[in-house]
């Protein structure tokens, strides 16, 4: 009998753990190397909310090829060192898909990793750099800063009619790249750029910035920085009376700065390539879902991780199979249509390089809200 009931626990035993091997087989490992703390907390935070709703949503509705996807989120602190480590962690526990970071100084780093492992690799970083190094593996869920500038000029020049303007940037990857390309674009454009102000990620005082900009006499400022430090250059600029054009790219207008400017942050003007505001009711239905899971209104990093997160799921259907390699090959020259996949919230298409086309916005604040000025069609189809 003795033996008998140590046969029936060991079939047992093994049923059990054959059950639990079976299962865990049966998800989706995906994880996200996010700027939870440090200079990026707001931007990373988003992001992966953007995502984590993104992955409720898709189990809720049977996952992906009828498997859960289990979405595990880590914070690199902002630091392209610790994003590194976090992408090889990532691929020691066989990874399908990465999302994130943010930064676009941590996915240049990180994304090594990712390549080497041949794991598709999805991120909200713009700095035109990371798409031109040949990664077959790397994929934005934003605009590249190729793509923005030239619309910014275009505004630049045809809108406000400047022929002088000031650059404010951040002294990193994002910021220097963001620097380059719109001095290329606006200087094509018969606009000259008298003064590049170099600030500090995590700088407080934007006096000098300022000032140096006030007294240069150029006919609007061009303000390109994380989202703390626009707020506070943003305050900065209505504390010295200034009244001229403040212009940015995505973060300028975005929800955090808004909330961290204030009355400062009416009149800024931002060419956009994903916001909460837009007038289509997919992206309301995305933003509505947002705030009921975390009583905050996202900003545009939480929709480039949604979107992200059902660009993955429709990739992976298209294939009919979980393989990194085959999916990253899927990837170049794709088009998605929202009829198809609502979830990916607009008609979206990627080229060779890993870099998107689709739709995007100016906006403007006006009595603390973000409004859709403009909806700019995708450069595909101009």
């Amino acid at each position: 009998m003795q033996t008998s009931f140590r046969i029936k626990s060991l079939i047992g035993g093994l049923a059990i753990a054959a059950a639990g091997f079976v299962s865990a087989q049966q998800t989706v490992p995906i994880f996200g190397l996010v700027e939870l703390s440090g200079t990026g907390a707001t931007s990373g935070s988003n992001f992966d909310n953007g995502v984590k709703l993104a992955v409720k949503e898709i189990n809720a509705a049977g996952g992906i090829l009828g498997r859960r996807v289990n979405y595990v989120s880590m914070d690199t602190q902002s630091n392209p060192g610790v994003a590194k480590a976090l992408a090889q962690k990532a691929i020691d526990q066989g990874a399908y898909v990465v999302m994130g970071p943010v930064f676009s100084g941590s996915i240049m780093v990180s994304m090594a990793e990712t390549k080497r492992a041949e794991i598709p690799n999805f991120t909200g970083g713009e700095a035109a750099a990371i798409t031109q190094q040949g990664n077959p593996y790397v994929f934005r869920t934003s605009f590249t800063q190729s793509t923005a500038m030239p619309k910014i000029a275009n505004y630049i020049r045809d809108t406000v009619k400047a022929k002088t303007v000031d650059v404010i940037y951040v002294n990193n990857d994002f910021g220097k790249g963001g620097l380059d390309l719109i001095k290329k674009e606006l200087e094509a454009r018969g606009i000259k750029v008298p003064n590049s102000i170099s600030t500090e990620p995590g700088q407080v005082d934007f006096s000098a910035a300022v000032l140096k900009s006030k007294q240069s006499g150029s006919d609007a400022v061009f303000v390109y920085s994380n989202e703390e430090e626009s707020a506070r250059a943003l305050r900065e600029f209505r504390k010295q009376g200034y009244t001229k054009p403040l212009i940015g790219e995505t973060v300028l207008t975005s929800q955090k700065v808004i909330e961290l400017a204030g009355e400062a942050a009416n009149g800024a003007v931002a060419h956009v390539g994903l916001t909460a505001d837009a007038p289509q009711p997919l992206v309301k239905k995305f933003s509505d879902a947002f705030v009921a899971e975390y009583k905050v209104k996202s900003d545009h990093n939480g929709l480039k991780g949604y979107s992200g997160m059902y660009i993955v799921k429709a990739v992976t259907e298209k294939l009919g199979r979980f393989d990194s390699k085959a999916f990253a090959a899927a990837m170049k020259g794709i088009s998605l249509q929202v009829k198809d996949h609502p979830g990916i919230l607009l008609d979206v298409s990627f080229d060779a390089n890993g870099d998107l086309d689709r739709e995007s916005y100016m906006t403007r604040v006006e009595n603390g809200r973000q409004v859709v000025s403009a909806i700019l069609p995708a450069v595909g189809k101009k």
